[in-house]
């Protein structure tokens, strides 16, 4: 099938990551940027402060006054470290906060050496989520993080995304989505890939509440953590299907208007008939290769929704999580995303203000295509 075929089967509305959406231009996602000693998301990443807290550890290890005694730095959950922040225990408190702090400047570094580059050049506000942010640590991290760069005065705001970081993935899909969806529906299905889990949801839209779709809501998920089960690509394709038709058999059942749209957001750099290039590495199997489509994988397995056929439309998991923001990123023109995982996505925005003279949109269009923009910034 020649690739203007299958992006028309497949989404039947536009192409798969898209740098123009309904609300924003993607000026750019998935940028890796390298210095001397890797790729920069490493220094800003949930492995890199676990590392940080070890570190801060070994001194008082030896000295056998360490508050966590033999448990491993990676295993201690974020609970307990965020109860240790306001509890009594002075040296466990200032133990975190060093850790916190550590982190706090490599996330500075970081984010300046984006603020550099030209596609992420004017950026007034950042928002930051993924796993992280889902902690009191991470909270203080990220604010910490912002006053570093404000003493430097780069006038820029760093806050945590609002959406619970395992629901923002499902939320931000309806950005993806054409406008004539929520006219007629009141729901859709979302599904967020990770290389750990997959999540799928039934997100309803609220649109009659809110036409900004920021009321919208996950009304329910399922979680399916597949690195423990360690399918094949197959398998996880057929679990995927599987998760999702529960769904709507789920949403029929509660008298949803239930879309006949799936949204995606996945790893990895998107091409416009849902290949995807690279960045899949960590999912179950061969996901970058020629042969496979998701999305046309699952049209197979779920052609219809109701009485049409089935739309998808599929983009990395940073935009996706980025534009569950859109709906509170009114007061500002050009702002970006960082997620703060097993690496550190990222993913730039410009608003896409309409011009009621002439009814064309004034937002800035970056020039390059995906493939371009999602490359190391030489900068």
């Amino acid at each position: 099938m020649a690739t203007d075929e299958l992006v028309k089967t497949t989404t039947g509305i536009a192409h798969h990551g898209a740098e123009r959406l309904p609300s924003v231009d993607v000026d750019s996602f998935n940028i890796e940027i390298k210095d001397e000693d890797g790729f920069l998301g490493d220094r800003a990443s949930k492995g890199a402060f676990r590392e940080m807290l070890e570190r801060w550890r070994k001194p008082l290890r030896k000295s056998g006054e360490d508050p966590f005694g033999d448990e491993p730095s990676e295993e201690i959950s974020k609970k307990t470290l965020d109860a240790i922040l306001v509890g009594d225990d002075t040296k466990a408190s200032a133990l975190v906060h060093s850790a916190i702090e550590e982190f706090a400047q490599q996330l500075a570094y970081v984010t300046r050496r984006f603020l550099k580059t030209k596609a992420w050049a004017r950026t007034e506000r950042i928002v930051v989520g993924g796993g992280f942010r889902d902690s009191r640590l991470g909270e203080l991290a990220i604010a910490r993080t912002e006053i570093i760069l404000r003493s430097e005065d780069l006038k820029v705001e760093m806050v945590p995304i609002r959406a619970h970081p395992d629901e923002a993935g499902l939320i931000g899909t309806l950005h993806l989505a054409p406008s004539w969806i929520f006219e007629a529906y009141d729901s859709i299905l979302a599904v967020d890939i990770g290389g750990t889990n997959i999540r799928c949801g039934l997100v309803e839209t609220s649109w009659k509440k809110a036409k900004d779709l920021s009321k919208a809501k996950v009304v329910t998920s399922e979680l399916w953590r597949h690195a423990d089960d360690e399918p094949t690509r197959e398998g996880a394709v057929k679990r995927l299907t599987k998760m999702l038709k529960g769904l709507i058999t789920e949403a029929e059942k509660d008298g949803f208007k239930l879309a006949p749209f799936i949204g995606i957001a996945c790893p990895g750099v998107i091409n416009e008939d849902g290949s995807i290039e690279k960045g899949a590495q960590n999912l179950p199997g061969n996901w970058e290769s020629s042969k496979f489509n998701l999305p046309a994988s699952l049209i197979e397995g779920i052609p219809a929704i109701g009485e049409h056929d089935t739309a998808i439309l599929m983009h990395n998991d940073g935009v996706v999580q980025g534009l569950s923001e859109v709906p509170f990123m009114q007061d500002v023109d050009r702002w970006g995303v960082l997620t703060i995982g097993t690496g550190l996505g990222n993913a730039r925005f410009t608003n896409r203000h309409k011009d009621s003279g002439n009814g064309k949109d004034s937002s800035e269009n970056g020039k390059d295509n995906n493939k371009k923009k999602s490359k190391a910034d030489k900068e």
